[in-house]
């Protein structure tokens, strides 16, 4: 994308300005999807949004949702700041974000992950800004004892709130990081629903029309656990010879999961279809969809499958208990458990009936509870709240709707 540019905006007092920061523009992953969509969907009569990724994307074969991610900033007609950054170790690179801040005196930095919640701790203080909201979208809390105390001591102790994902995720922040429990504030995510535009997935995939499919979409990293997927998937290819497991994304682990497939003699029936932009599409072709992730925080692929009410298979991690009510919405095994995935795929591809019953009540719950616009006015009041010099909110309660008229969350 092109630098930073200049469009024709009136400045009203009331309208906070709000600078979202990410490390890369992309819509691979989901936290940088819902940093996209909370700062494109800023009411604009109450708010100045504009975007800064810090590092340069990477090159389109290597992450294909780089256009993607530029075309959902393009439409929403927000300004962009791209640093280009090669090194975390070049401190100038983060000037022209410095300058910025403090000449057009913004109200809210609102950072993206850890990289991101560190630099945005430092820069946007050291340029005034009153709010800076900082942002963990998970990750496992295992080793990194730099990690945690950056976390604690800087990030913690620097921004005005540190939001978490799930409520598993905020327990771990304040036990494990020691993280002040009145600065960690739990946000779950949230998607908007997008409906099937009728592509004919299996057929352009070489899946019979009537065979069934387990499916996953998601970045192909470690934390995805897909070998484990797979392996759990190999008995029922075995007892089902028409089933098909289908992965849809791209990354990392790619050719060490078609090195898996290929060892277990099922390459023919593990189809790895790498990025889709027409994700509605591909989970309208699963009859069971399958998390298999070793952490998590609030999975906006879960929400997807729930959205289209296709029956759900997922590890117990982080924010998916949060999601989903085993045996209600869908079922939960523990993560890296082979066997007992196997069984909790098995039944839903045996019991239909159930199967359909959960998918159901899935799709009510998330379009109840898990809606992006919800996330995105309870981002707006908490905004406005902080700025007003209300404090951090003891829960998210206080950032809904029916709330709004509160005068202890009102702009300046």
């Amino acid at each position: 994308m092109r630098p930073c540019r200049r469009l024709p905006f009136v400045r009203l007092e009331a309208r906070l300005k709000v600078l979202t920061l990410l490390d890369r523009l992309t819509a691979s992953g989901g936290g940088e999807r819902m940093a996209i969509q909370i700062a494109t969907r800023l009411d604009p009569e109450r708010f100045e949004s504009v975007i800064c990724a810090s590092r340069r994307p990477g090159p389109v074969e290597l992450d294909p949702s780089v256009p993607v991610a530029e075309r959902m900033v393009q439409e929403s007609g927000i300004r962009y700041l791209g640093l280009n950054r090669h090194s975390g170790l070049r401190v100038d690179d983060w000037l022209p974000l410095y300058r910025l801040l403090r000449r057009e005196r913004f109200d809210v930095v609102h950072a993206h992950k850890f990289g991101s919640n560190v630099w945005a701790t430092v820069i946007g203080r050291l340029a005034r800004v009153p709010v800076i909201v900082t942002h963990e979208h998970t990750w496992s809390f295992e080793g990194q004892p730099l990690r945690r105390l950056l976390d604690r001591e800087l990030i913690g102790r620097g921004s005005s709130v540190f939001v978490a994902v799930s409520e598993e995720d905020r327990r771990k922040m304040i036990q494990i990081e020691r993280v002040r429990p009145d600065k960690v504030l739990f946000v779950p995510n949230g998607i908007s629903a997008r409906r099937p535009e009728g592509t004919d997935v299996r057929a352009e995939l070489g899946i019979p029309h009537d065979a069934p499919v387990i499916g996953t979409v998601g970045v192909l990293r470690p934390q995805k656990a897909l070998d484990v997927l797979i392996r759990a998937t190999v008995p029922l290819l075995r007892e089902l010879p028409d089933l098909h497991l289908l992965i849809a994304g791209e990354g990392p682990e790619r050719k060490a999961l078609e090195q898996l497939a290929y060892s277990e003699g099922v390459t023919d029936r593990v189809l790895l279809a790498g990025f889709r932009d027409d994700v509605p599409d591909v989970i309208a072709t699963f009859d069971v969809a399958a998390s298999s992730s070793a952490f998590e925080g609030s999975p906006l692929a879960t929400m997807e499958f729930m959205e289209a009410a296709c029956p759900i298979v997922a590890t117990r991690v982080g924010g998916v208990p949060d999601l989903i009510d085993d045996g209600v919405h869908g079922l939960l095994v523990d993560s890296g458990d082979v066997d007992g995935l196997t069984h909790a795929l098995r039944r839903m591809l045996t019991d239909r009936e159930a199967a359909r019953a959960m998918g159901e009540r899935a799709r009510e719950r998330r379009r109840r509870e898990f809606d992006v616009d919800v996330v995105v006015r309870r981002f707006q009041a908490l905004y406005e709240r902080l700025r007003a010099g209300g404090g951090p909110p003891a829960s998210i309660t206080e950032l809904d709707p029916e709330r709004s008229s509160d005068p202890a969350i009102l702009p300046r």
